[in-house]
């Protein structure tokens, strides 16, 4: 498998992961495909609120957008799409669920790529299946169920 991951980070980078990480996380999720690239921008509230009010009409920044290629078969690219990732909400986050900052991170990664392989959770079914293959390939990396609440 050949695996591209083009990093932008557009933020303060502390905190970030380094693009070694990325690519880790990048590869558990995508090892179905061939020939895969994608990039991932790291950004700020600001951008990242504007983002998702742009593409999702929803006035707040969130952790994670995919945008998934929208290419012609006949180009025949190994383009899968895009990943916009906010920072600062992904730090947030996982001191709100009381998440170490990479699991969180690496969950953030994952879920991202599997919304650009075409998974959803929007209704309950898909979002079964969606988050079943997290925990499965977050386990497979060493990271313990992020779905998981303390009682």
């Amino acid at each position: 498998m050949s695996l591209i991951v083009d990093v932008e980070v557009a933020c303060d980078d502390s905190g970030v992961p380094s693009p070694e990480q990325f690519e880790r996380w990048c590869s558990i999720a995508l090892r179905e495909r061939e020939d895969t690239e994608l990039a991932i921008r790291i950004v700020d509230t600001d951008e990242g609120r504007e983002l998702n009010n742009t593409y999702r009409h929803k006035d707040y920044a969130t952790n994670v957008l995919s945008f998934p290629a929208d290419l012609p078969a006949e180009l025949n690219l190994p383009l899968l799409g895009d990943l916009a990732i906010c920072a600062p909400v992904v730090l947030r986050e996982a001191g709100e669920q009381q998440k170490t900052v990479e699991a969180h991170w690496a969950h953030m990664v994952i879920h991202g790529c599997l919304h650009l392989l075409g998974y959803d959770h929007i209704d309950d079914g898909d979002a079964e299946v969606m988050e079943a293959l997290e925990r499965q390939l977050l386990a497979e990396l060493g990271y313990p169920d992020p779905y998981h609440e303390e009682e």
